[in-house]
């Protein structure tokens, strides 16, 4: 059986391969329905496992980062950094600003926005509130007191989650499915990495459930972000125009951006998914410069340079450390584990993106443009925002700590933190509301991207890896993102649905290891592979997908 005849020729599932698109409909049909039966039990049952992976295996998971860090710029500074992704004579389909604004989009856009204000603002309070130190680094320094140096360590914490160690989960994932896929000519799914591990193995069940373990941490990835995220939507809408920001609110969010992302997703890469990504860019940086130019600008600058630098300086001990106590064991699992299991959850969607836009540039080349670019434009970013917030608390009128800024995040009022920020800006109200629909409508269309880029990796690896996926199955599937959101939004299992995506990542965690080991084994045994004439083997060996059997 060769590898075209596993996708539908005719019949409902023409175009897609039939048993996964039926497994994977039933795989998220059954997490629903599993959740919104009984949100309680299924938050216990993800919580416990959840709960075991952070305790047992925060060792594993803070390793298997650092491995996949140490591959990246072992790949970026070898001899196979000029190896194209792609034949040597493919050039890239998309322009640097495209390219950079569509990563941006797919990888952290909407996060910073969440996150930008809140996380560097956790760091430097040193209340407490949730039992554990809120900066365990800032701690060990002798750190307690609100001042700007913690305000520094807060900076290199909040940098360290949304770093290199980070990025280097996507870069892999990317790297490995654009090489194998568009330099050995095997399909653009996940299981193709796997390649030089299992041969045509990857043809069978173990692909099979490789390719589906994907589809699922991006459905509940998207779908879960998509219904946590209009909470900010909503706070907004109730900042602006004193919409009420309750469940009705939040639902008709979700329809609206669900329909827009999937007109965007059926529209193609070369089109929505570009277009909306490059506004977001330039939208981004206007919001950017409110906060630079109408905020302290020198400070900001000078704290930019010095909390890069001491990030710098700290990253390598910092990426290796794990706490044994009780406090800082339990900070540690719900931040750093949090995190590297959720970006890790999200890297076969990321990575699968990224390799879709990254067709014909060098390995050198796509990992600098994916691990420096976007990790120094977050940086600059995190800084600004969560530098202003922290400045007005430095410096309020009532005492350090006195702004209201910091109270929203003790009370873990995150969406308003944004908002609040923004009315301390400047005194012109006028000018803060602007900028205040323009960071609700910024989260739209973040989310936007991040929901259209998800319905074209499910279509793309459901179709085997093909470049263009069937139209009505990204409706099918774009729709059917926000149906999961709304769905598990009135039932309250969206963060239930969201423990079990990261509990998920244990095995997404093992399969990026192999891709890993696999390509840094393909590119040592053949590092100049092209396909041939007959466009039937590579100089290696390696069959395509012609002749690939199962």
């Amino acid at each position: 059986m060769t590898q075209s005849s596993l996708v539908a020729r005719s019949g409902p599932f023409k175009g897609l391969h039939s048993g996964m698109g039926i497994a994977a409909k039933v795989m998220v049909v059954v997490f629903v329905v599993f959740t919104a039966i009984n949100v309680d039990f299924a938050n216990g049952v993800y919580q416990a496992v959840r709960g075991w992976i952070e305790y047992a295996l925060n060792w594993y998971y803070i390793m298997a980062l650092v491995i996949m860090l140490f591959v990246c710029f072992y790949l970026m500074f070898s001899r196979f950094g000029t190896v194209r992704l792609g034949d040597d004579d493919s050039r890239p389909e998309f322009s640097n600003f495209s390219w950079l604004a569509m990563l941006f989009s797919a990888g952290v856009g909407i996060g910073l926005l969440f996150f930008g204000i809140a996380e560097p603002m956790f760091y430097f309070d040193n209340t407490e509130p949730w039992g554990y130190p809120n900066n365990p680094f800032a701690e060990q320094a002798g750190l307690a007191a609100m001042n700007e140096q913690r305000a520094a360590a807060a900076m290199r914490v909040t940098y360290f989650h949304w770093g290199f160690h980070g990025w280097a989960g996507y870069v892999i994932v990317g790297l490995c499915l654009a090489y194998f896929g568009f330099r050995k000519k095997l399909p653009l799914t996940l299981r193709s990495a796997l390649y030089p591990v299992i041969g045509d193995r990857i043809y069978g069940p173990i692909g099979h459930a490789v390719d589906l373990l994907a589809v699922f941490g991006t459905v509940f990835g998207v779908a879960t972000s998509l219904g946590l995220g209009v909470s900010q939507m909503a706070a907004g809408l109730n900042h602006l125009f004193g919409v009420d920001p309750g469940i009705v609110t939040q639902i008709i969010l979700i329809v609206a951006i669900s329909i827009v992302a999937t007109l965007s997703a059926v529209s193609g890469v070369g089109k929505g998914i570009r277009i909306i990504s490059e506004w977001n860019i330039w939208l981004s940086i206007v919001l950017l410069a409110f906060f630079l130019f109408g905020g302290p600008t020198k400070w900001l600058l000078g704290f930019f340079v010095s909390t890069t630098g001491d990030y710098l300086w700290n990253v390598i001990p910092m990426g290796f450390q794990t706490f044994n106590d009780e406090a800082n064991a339990a900070w540690q699992s719900g931040w750093t584990i949090f995190y590297w299991g959720w970006l890790i959850s999200w890297a076969p969607f990321v990575g699968m993106f990224i390799a879709r836009i990254s067709r014909g540039r060098t390995i050198r080349e796509f990992m600098v443009g994916v691990m420096f670019v976007p990790t120094t434009l977050a940086f600059f970013w995190l800084c600004i925002f969560g530098g202003t917030a922290m400045h007005m608390e430095l410096n309020a009128a009532g005492g350090v700590g006195t702004a209201g800024i910091a109270d929203l995040v003790r009370g873990w009022d995150l969406p308003s933190a944004l908002y609040g920020t923004i009315e301390l800006v400047t005194t012109a109200n006028w000018l803060n509301w602007i900028m205040a629909a323009l960071a609700t409508f910024l989260l739209a269309t973040w989310f936007i991207t991040s929901s259209d880029s998800g319905t074209l990796v499910i279509t793309t690896m459901l179709s085997m890896g093909s470049d263009n996926p069937p139209q009505r199955f990204r409706i099918v599937w774009g729709l059917g993102e926000g149906f999961v959101a709304a769905v598990l939004l009135l039932a309250g299992g969206l963060t239930a649905l969201q423990t079990a995506s990261i509990a998920a990542a244990l095995p997404v965690s093992v399969i990026m290891l192999l891709m890993a080991f696999g390509v840094v084994k393909s590119l040592h045994t053949d590092p100049g592979a092209v396909a041939s004439p007959d466009e039937t083997h590579a100089p290696d060996g390696t069959r395509m997908a012609q002749e690939l059997h199962a």
